[in-house]
């Protein structure tokens, strides 16, 4: 059974940082990509960043410097870097996957910048 669960949101000043956590299982983790989305309220849910073949990484344009997503084989978690957050940064971030055509979800966690 594939399992995401997701960790390490919380509330930070702008500018701050945060590392969010995805502990995978039920899968083969190495071989399928991950990715990060996130959803602010009353918005659509927005791809963040992903990573595939532990190395080859993807980044939406609004975070690009700014977050680094990595993935541990060893402990089958993806994380998910976020350096010099902005107010508009706040939202439901969801760890992600693909397998034979199935989307899998975490339950999300909550990340808000906010002075």
């Amino acid at each position: 059974q594939v399992q995401l669960v997701e960790s390490g949101g919380g509330l930070v000043q702008p500018g701050g940082s945060l590392r969010l956590s995805c502990a995978a299982s039920g899968f083969t983790f190495s071989i399928y990509p991950m990715a990060w989305y996130r959803q602010a309220p009353g918005k659509e849910r927005e791809l963040v960043a992903t990573i595939r073949s532990g190395t080859i990484t993807n980044y939406a344009d609004s975070v690009k410097g700014r977050f680094t997503i990595s993935g541990d084989n060893a402990k089958n978690t993806v994380y998910l870097q976020m350096n010099s957050l902005k107010p508009e940064d706040t939202a439901v971030y969801y760890c992600n996957t693909i397998i034979a055509f199935t989307a899998y979800w975490g339950q999300g966690t909550q990340v808000t910048v906010s002075s």
